[in-house]
Formats: structure tokens, C-alpha cells, sequence
């Protein structure tokens, strides 16, 4: 295993996936509060923290097949935020016997049809290159990152995606394979048990990904009031109130 992870408490394994242009810091407020009842693994996707950049073309959910095998651990809940989400949601169609929650996080969505507003959003970041603080500072722009800026955790919320926008010049390819047909087509195929978590300040479009999950079967819906996309950063203790609630239910 080549990843860098890091395992902490006792219990039930439960698995956290990280946010894109993040690392496993985005769980550092998290952990403690859920160490407390789980056995929690936390780690760095492949070219994001401690863990290698990707020499070919990344493939996720492979990944995180990998680090469970690599623990011995036959089922997890599988906690995922933004493109953490994604990956959990793609790895509970491709695995579902590996999976015995799922609890997403203002998640992205593969085959979902982003708008024009937030592809030009992300071109705009990409074009900034290689100015990093021009760079950060057009990412953390939009309104769904309005709570965070103003928050105490803003300060770690830049750290990462400086780290983040460093390393991702010495990567070898930005490719990254995922599985087809893309999840949009397959929400219906996810068995285990869904939470769905958002806050009440999102993008649109992270908005509308929430209304396709309301096809998975039995999925539950939360809404955190006065928080944005960093939720796992400025309200730990409601989002980690309310995984405890979801998997020991």
C-alpha cells in the first residue's frame, strides 16, 4: 500500500474520503469526535497530502479497494466530501458488499451535467496556473465557500489547497479512470444504507446532485443551516453528531 493513512479507535471500521484539492486534513476536527465510538481510517488520496502522486492515470475506487484489503477489512461505512464523495458513491455500486453505510458529503457525481457557470468557475482556477494565490483565491471565491472564509478554519482551508495546487504540477497526468456506465445512471443500484449531507450555503449544482440522490433507495437527507461546502471543517461536531446517529441506528 502505497497511501499514506493513518487508523485511529476502536469499533466499527469507518472510512473517510477527503475532498478534491484537500487532503485528510480535512478530517482533522472529525476524527476525534468519531474515534471516540469507531475504528476510523483516514488517508490521503493518491497525489494529495503525503500519499504519491499519480504516475498514471489515477484510478480511485481501485485505491480505496486497495487500503481496505490492505487493512483486512471486509465492510465499512464509507464517509466521502465532494469528489470523496464521488468516489463513495462509485465504490458502493462497484462494491457493495464492501460497504455497510454510505454517507456522502456535498459529493460530486460522474456523468452529472455541471452548468456552464461551474465549468467556467473551474477553467477560471485552471487558467490562473501558475499564479497559486491567484489561483486560491479564485477557487474560494464562489458562495459556497462564504462561511469558510470567515471562519477561524480558513487558514487550514488555504493551507490545503496551496499544498494541493504545488504538488499538482509535478504530477505525470491529470487522467483518472472511473467506472461505466457513470454513477448518474446507477443510483438505483446503491443498496446500502445512504446519508446524504449538505449545507444550507451550496452551489446550485452541488444542489441539484442532492436532488439525483433522492433516487437511491432509503436514503436519508440532512441539511446543516449557516454552512457551506467546507462543512467538515467549520461544523465538526453536527456532522460527526450525526454519522454516529446514522450508523449506529
Amino acid at each position: 500500500m502505497d497511501l499514506h493513512y493513518e487508523v485511529y479507535g476502536n469499533g466499527k471500521p469507518v472510512v473517510l474520503i477527503h475532498s478534491g484539492g484537500a487532503d485528510m486534513r480535512d478530517w482533522s476536527s472529525v476524527v476525534p469526535l468519531l474515534s471516540e465510538d469507531f475504528h476510523v481510517i483516514a488517508f490521503d488520496g493518491r497525489g494529495a497530502g503525503r500519499s504519491p502522486s499519480p504516475i498514471e492515470p489515477a484510478n480511485y475506487v481501485q485505491d480505496l479497494l486497495s487500503l481496505l484489503d490492505h487493512l483486512n477489512i471486509p465492510q465499512a461505512a464509507v464517509v466521502g466530501h465532494s469528489m470523496g464523495g464521488q468516489i463513495a458513491t462509485e465504490f458502493a455500486i462497484q462494491y457493495p458488499e464492501r460497504v455497510s453505510e454510505l454517507i456522502l458529503i456535498a459529493p460530486g457525481l460522474s456523468g452529472f451535467p455541471y452548468s456552464e457557470e461551474m465549468q467556467a468557475y473551474m477553467l477560471r482556477v485552471s487558467a490562473a496556473a501558475p499564479d497559486i494565490e491567484k489561483m486560491i483565491e479564485l477557487c474560494i471565491e464562489p458562495p459556497s465557500y462564504e462561511i469558510t472564509r470567515n471562519h477561524a478554519e480558513r487558514g487550514l482551508m488555504i493551507q490545503m489547497l496551496r499544498h494541493h495546487f504545488e504538488h499538482t504540477f509535478t504530477w505525470a497526468t491529470f487522467d483518472s479512470v472511473w467506472p461505466e456506465p457513470p454513477a448518474m445512471e446507477r443510483l438505483e443500484d446503491i443498496f446500502a444504507k445512504t446519508l446524504f449531507i449538505i449545507g444550507d450555503h451550496e452551489m446550485s449544482d452541488n444542489r441539484q446532485v442532492g436532488e439525483q440522490f433522492r433516487r437511491v433507495p432509503g436514503a436519508r437527507f440532512v441539511t446543516i443551516s449557516e454552512a457551506d461546502h467546507m462543512l467538515t471543517l467549520t461544523h465538526p461536531n453536527e456532522l460527526s453528531r450525526h454519522i454516529i446517529q446514522f450508523v449506529k441506528d
